[in-house]
């Protein structure tokens, strides 16, 4: 361990670089509110611990001595870089990062990004997607919300919106798929798919056809995309059908872009606020949770139940 600074006081190093920087005892002392007397009691203080002239004592000011220039340089240079970081540390906003994946920010997030803000002025919020899955030890987010079964070790996590999946496609084709479609009937159309994951992260068609117990094969061309944006954006250019998750196609069943065409499959999955167990919130983090639960509350209390498929 390094011993303790021997350094003079702090107002006396304020002083001296301000008498030296005006070249006159009386300028420094008008800058610092301090009397001309005042200003060379503490110069006198500094020169008798360092054991050394710093001024030169001149009829119309002072001018500085070798040892006083050299130690002015230190001197300036330090208190500017105490100044410069006093000012960003003044002004340093406050952040609130949120990780969470691409289609949830994009579609549930995102349109409520003005209400979050407001909630918090003043406070930068960074929102950071990954395809990924949650991972406690490499998340430097203040809260998350993730997609999965609530099981991350390290962390407390409450459900938002349970996995609630509906088959949606555009009303072009949703005409063609007839009113009130069983799920057998699907297998005559493309089917919209993301990538399959192992373990599998959230309901596939299989699982979703298994649900109904329907083991046969799609008849249509299906089409894989690596985002679940790409998947929908199909959808909605009539492209086939895609599993809609809520509450994430709810908006596009409400502006009519989307069709309900098939019945609901529900899981234990879902949607998931995190937050580290070990490390409390601060209480503008504490805010966000409770406003993210209550937005959640109210999603379901003005969405559930699903409308019936026609």
């Amino acid at each position: 361990m390094a011993g303790k600074l021997q350094l003079p006081p702090l107002q006396v190093l304020v002083v001296f670089e301000a008498a030296a920087r005006h070249g006159n005892f009386t300028a420094a002392g008008n800058e610092l509110g301090l009397s001309q007397p005042a200003v060379s009691q503490r110069i006198q203080l500094l020169e008798n611990l360092l054991n050394a002239p710093l001024f030169e004592r001149r009829h119309r000011g002072v001018q500085l001595t070798e040892a006083g220039s050299g130690l002015y340089q230190i001197v300036r240079a330090s208190l500017n870089e105490i100044s410069e970081q006093i000012e960003r540390t003044r002004y340093q906003r406050s952040v609130l990062r949120i990780d969470t994946d691409m289609g949830f920010a994009s579609y549930w997030l995102l349109p409520r990004m003005n209400a979050l803000q407001a909630l918090i002025p003043g406070v930068e919020v960074q929102v950071s997607t990954s395809p990924n899955d949650y991972n406690f030890r490499d998340s430097n987010a203040h809260l998350a919300i993730y997609f999965g079964a609530g099981n991350w070790p390290g962390t407390q996590a409450q459900r938002l919106f349970p996995e609630s999946v509906i088959p949606v496609c555009n009303q072009s084709l949703a005409q063609e798929i007839g009113g009130n479609p069983t799920a057998q009937r699907l297998l005559d159309f493309p089917l919209l798919k993301l990538p399959e994951t192992r373990p599998q992260r959230w309901l596939s068609w299989e699982d979703w056809f298994r649900h109904h117990q329907i083991r046969g094969q799609s008849h249509g061309a299906s089409r894989t995309f690596n985002a679940y944006s790409l998947v929908i954006q199909a959808a909605i250019e009539g492209q086939g059908v895609a599993l809609g998750w809520r509450p994430l196609v709810t908006p596009f069943l409400a502006s009519g872009q989307l069709l309900q065409c098939g019945p609901e499959v529900r899981t234990e999955r879902g949607y998931y606020l995190i937050s580290a167990s070990g490390k409390p919130l601060s209480a503008q983090q504490e805010k966000v949770r409770a406003w993210l639960l209550d937005e959640a509350w109210h999603f379901h209390l003005n969405h559930n139940p699903l409308p019936e498929y026609k």
